[in-house]
């Protein structure tokens, strides 16, 4: 017989607010999380399903980037990660995770806001890894703003160069190693249907990821290529507790959606595995949203 998880009621299956204060400087650290995030670590269970892929996942340290990294690994691939050098100790705990499912962990601690870099981590992963069959750009900055008046230049700017220069950057490079078959999955958030008033800059750029995206997957589909959106909702990671929210918001974080609670990002991994399997063959241009019920339209 076949051991399966245990159904549990979902609404009370992970923490649920209210949580301690726990302000961080960005880009913040899982690590320091009260509770910590659970991306998978001991959780999630692989079966195979991309046995032999390739894949390189921006923002891999923490949050949405681990828990992908994570189950790719269980799942059967090699992975190579990108993220800010001081995320180096979070890194590091992933980096030993795919290594213990006995694949290839690829390092490359850098900052896709620089345009140079974000083709060299291509090249190297690319490199590395023998070639590339599944890339995830999921690297993110979130920082909120009460008010129009307080999103200064660099602000903005900062936001986009990280949420959408890069992503064109990487795709741009990373196109011409992609095989007839691979998987391009880009990380949106509900923020693109219903933005927050307090994060102008963040809602604008998700939105664009979704229009890319969609673009872009009817460019690739004549390469056999499929390219998707992931759209989360609230989920657990250090992107919120590092300025993401205000700290009296992280502290219910999650409390408004249907569920009660935010999402772990082991939730929301399964989807990145099934885009990036040959499984979603059929999947291409899609806006998969994982909300805890609100939905995207």
């Amino acid at each position: 017989m076949t051991d399966r998880p245990p159904m549990q009621d979902p609404r009370h299956q992970y923490p649920r607010p209210p949580f301690a204060r726990q302000p961080q400087p960005a880009p913040g650290s899982a690590a320091d999380m009260d509770p910590r995030p659970d991306h998978g670590e001991t959780s999630y269970v692989g079966s195979g399903r991309l046995a032999g892929r390739r894949a390189l996942i921006t923002g891999g340290d923490s949050g949405i980037g681990r828990a992908a990294a994570i189950a790719f690994a269980r799942e059967g691939a090699d992975v190579a990660i990108s993220y800010l050098p001081s995320e180096r100790s979070d890194a590091a705990e992933v980096l030993a995770l795919i290594e213990a499912e006995g694949r290839r962990a690829v390092d490359l601690p850098g900052d896709v806001t620089d345009e140079t870099w974000c083709r060299i981590l291509v090249h190297q992963a690319v490199e590395k890894l023998g070639g590339l069959d599944i890339l995830v750009i999921n690297a993110g900055r979130q920082q909120n703003r009460p008010d129009i008046s307080k999103v200064t230049l660099e602000d903005f700017d900062l936001t986009m160069k990280t949420n959408l220069y890069a992503m064109h950057w990487i795709a741009q490079a990373a196109v011409p190693h992609l095989p007839a078959g691979a998987s391009v999955i880009t990380t949106a958030s509900i923020q693109a249907y219903e933005p927050s008033a307090i994060l102008l800059d963040y809602a604008t750029t998700k939105a664009g990821i979704v229009a890319y995206t969609k673009a872009l997957a009817k460019q690739l589909l004549e390469k056999g290529i499929r390219a998707n959106v992931v759209a989360p909702g609230p989920f657990w990671t250090a992107l919120q507790a590092s300025g993401g929210q205000p700290p009296e918001a992280v502290m219910k974080f999650g409390s408004e959606s249907q569920y009660g609670r935010p999402g772990q990002p082991v939730e929301i991994a399964p989807v990145y595995v099934l885009l990036a399997s040959q499984e979603g063959s059929f999947i291409n241009g899609e806006v998969y949203g994982v909300t805890g019920g609100a939905g995207v339209a």
